[in-house]
């Protein structure tokens, strides 16, 4: 019997060339996960919906269906919420955004090592495990319920990706401290922190959709030190104590 440690965990993989499949399959048995199959996006999807995976491992080019119209397919229709890690053999900030904004989790971009890609895992894997408690968290008009994960603003609700709801738990959680670079990073990946594009990038597609299309923005960048959710035009100063 193998004793699964919180490392392990059941991982999809969605990838149509046979021998990275199988040389990822492989290593990621080896250390303790269970990993199930697919070969086209088209049964990748299926699987995803139909199962309750740690991490799906998508490939960003797929026969039938490509890694992006999966991934916002398994967010918008399916409402699923399970990581997406990507593996894309593109590298330009376009690209990340792309998957980003599709719902991806994080990217990988090929060629990689198996060794960087377990990481990876085991780092989204204690992200999802770990217990958060339940809240309803709330900034100017914009509200946050941490058990059903919606997310409204002025009445409307609001589609981020699971990574863009962790980044506003924890700003909201702060609010109106500013919190560092660092400090996000490491919370949502702990210690194996991805390049300098992925929190830039998922802030970005955050800001189109919480900030955009309202009259006055909440999340803020504050140069050299990090960022803030806040109402700064609601906020009002309060007197210094007088004897």
């Amino acid at each position: 019997m193998t004793v699964h440690d919180e490392q392990s965990g059941l991982i999809l993989l969605v990838e149509d060339n046979r021998q990275i499949a199988e040389m990822v399959g492989e290593f990621l048995e080896r250390r303790g996960y269970s990993v199930d199959f697919a070969a086209d996006g088209v049964s990748g999807l299926h699987l995803a919906v139909s199962n309750s995976y740690d991490v799906i491992v998508l490939d960003l080019m797929l026969p039938g269906l490509d890694g992006l119209e999966v991934c916002r397919k398994l967010r918008k229709e399916a409402k699923k919420s399970t990581p997406v890690l990507m593996l894309t053999a593109r590298d330009t900030l376009e690209d990340k955004l792309e998957g980003l904004e599709a719902g991806a989790d994080d990217y990988l971009v090929k060629p990689f090592e198996v060794r960087e890609l377990e990481a990876r895992l085991r780092a989204l894997i204690r992200r999802d495990r770990r217990q958060v408690s339940t809240e309803v968290l709330t900034v100017g008009d914009m509200t946050l319920d941490t058990a059903t994960l919606r997310l409204t603003r002025g009445g409307d609700e609001l589609t981020v990706s699971p990574i863009g709801l962790k980044l506003l738990a924890i700003l909201m959680r702060e609010s109106p401290r500013v919190v560092s670079r660092r400090d996000i990073e490491r919370e949502i990946w702990g210690d194996t922190l991805p390049d300098s594009d992925t929190l830039r990038s998922h802030l970005y597609n955050l800001r189109r959709v919480i900030d955009k299309p309202f009259a006055r923005p909440l999340l803020h960048t504050i140069h050299s030190a990090g960022y803030r959710l806040a109402d700064l035009e609601s906020e009002v100063a309060v007197p210094a104590h007088t004897a």
